[in-house]
């Protein structure tokens, strides 16, 4: 009793000063005293940690508020928040091109006091600084292409994939020489695609060669049908892929449904139920399978991104990208989570894609604009599966709708008009078995264009530190002379 007595006192709780009451009672408000002093303490160990120069302005910011309404302060709170998420993604990308930009000019100041600084060397220069690019730039592409071709067989999960975009990624995967599981709730499609994709391989081994033709000779696509909404469903579909294949390395959560353009009052309780279980329910169940049949030997999954996942508003598609800003939560805890899990958590974005579940319930406005800024399930598909099969660690967003793509469809826009709905949105381009009628000539391989693509997205400070190095060879060479 005397050393409880001692740790009380230490908190400034001192029991000989407490007045005569009943046991219970005296005991309970004791406790009740005792947290309240603990709590005080948190709080106070809290307030030191974070104060800081961020800190310090979050408070300012919110002291000029002068509202005592906690709902502004929310607001308040929640705007800096993102304003600090916003300052140190935009301080990480300057620093890195300060740093790099820093080094650099090192080596050519360098390089230009060996030429003995002659004002003439500056044409060099900027010539050897554009060859440094191309240079750089074919360099990377190469290795790009021969990760890709190296990057044999892999075994691969698409849920969805009887249509629309989930078959075209089925399609493309197997131009690889992948083993491809398709899934989708009806037998029939299932069965009909596997048909459908068996023959695009013995299209593609006509008109292949060599490498190409023994990389696609290994394809192989079988199929199960699966309701992901259905954990039994789930667990049948990841043993089935690997009783047939052994293991899984790529599991894409493709399937997903809309219900149409309209406002969140006209969708019935069925189609809130069908959107929510398949989109959100349905990713989380084959999330967890994925991860657990990949436990041991490592993959990925990919979760598909779509409207709303950044947290923007979806008037007319509120329960979808209500759904899809889920996934998006799902992929940030996953990422705390499993930071030491062999399974690489990913999304990809495929942007606008003309498939059912875009065109559902799509008004003319609504194709007008898909003119602009929407593409084929073969094209997207044909960009994204390069990037999912040498994609390593954890984190990585795939995305087809790039900047430079949206800037592209601004620039062209006046000649997208009527790509693909005419002025009444009656559609104009071809069905998709006219379309991939001359797959397999025209996907025969994997080309270098799209290597260069691929190199080119992210590193760009690489080539520009390659360029330097070239120009500082050049002028070092020229001094020597």
């Amino acid at each position: 009793m005397a050393a409880a007595a001692v740790h009380l006192t230490m908190h400034g709780l001192d029991l000989r000063r407490s007045p005569r009451r009943s046991p219970a009672i005296a005991a309970r408000r004791l406790v009740v005293r005792v947290e309240s002093k603990l709590e005080e303490e948190k709080r106070e160990i809290v307030v030191k940690r974070k104060k800081g120069p961020l800190y310090a302005l979050k408070s300012l910011i919110l002291g000029f508020n002068g509202s005592k309404n906690v709902e502004y302060q929310g607001a308040y709170k929640r705007a800096v928040e993102k304003a600090e998420e916003i300052f140190f993604s935009v301080v990480t990308q300057v620093g890195r091109y300060v740093f790099t930009m820093m080094s650099t000019g090192v080596i050519l100041s360098i390089g230009f006091q060996l030429s003995g600084g002659d004002p003439q060397m500056n044409t060099v220069i900027w010539y050897s600084w554009l060859g440094g690019i191309i240079i750089g730039t074919m360099i990377g592409s190469n290795m790009v292409l021969e990760e890709h071709c190296k990057a044999g067989p892999r075994n691969v999960v698409i849920t969805g994939s009887t249509r629309g975009l989930g078959k075209a990624l089925a399609r493309e995967f197997l131009l690889s020489g992948d083993h491809v599981v398709v899934a989708s709730r009806s037998p029939e499609s299932v069965q009909e695609t596997i048909e459908e994709l068996k023959e695009n391989i013995k299209a593609g081994l006509l008109v292949a060669k060599g490498k190409d033709k023994m990389r696609l000779s290994q394809a192989k696509v079988v199929g199960i049908s699966c309701d992901v909404c259905k954990p039994d469903d789930v667990r049948k579909l990841s043993d089935f892929a690997l009783e047939e294949f052994g293991s899984v390395d790529i599991w894409i959560n493709n399937a997903g449904t809309n219900k149409g353009f309209r406002p969140l009052v006209q969708f019935t309780d069925e189609d809130i139920n069908q959107i929510v279980s398949t989109n959100l329910v349905g990713s989380l169940l084959c999330t967890r399978e994925a991860m657990r049949v990949m436990s041991e030997k490592g993959g990925h999954v990919f979760n598909m991104d779509g409207a709303g996942s950044g947290g923007s508003s979806t008037p007319l598609t509120a329960v979808y990208g209500s759904t899809k800003c889920g996934l998006r939560q799902l992929q940030a805890s996953l990422q705390t989570e499993s930071k030491r899990s062999k399974v690489g958590i990913h999304t990809a974005s495929p942007g606008m894609v003309l498939t059912d579940l875009l065109l559902s319930g799509s008004s003319l406005r609504n194709k007008q604009m898909f003119n602009l800024i929407c593409e084929l399930p073969e094209t997207v598909a044909r960009t994204l599966v390069p990037r999912m099969r040498v994609v390593k660690g954890s984190g990585k967003a795939i995305n087809y709708l790039t900047p430079p793509r949206i800037l592209l469809a601004l620039v062209t826009a006046w000649l997208r008009r009527g790509r693909w709905f005419d002025e009444e949105g009656k559609a104009v381009y071809a069905a998709e078995a006219d379309r991939i009628r001359n797959w397999a000539e025209n996907r025969a391989r994997f080309s270098f264009t799209d290597a260069m693509e691929m190199y080119t997205e992210n590193t760009w400070v690489s080539v520009f530190s390659l360029s330097v190095v070239c120009a500082f060879i050049i002028l070092s060479s020229s001094s020597g002379t």
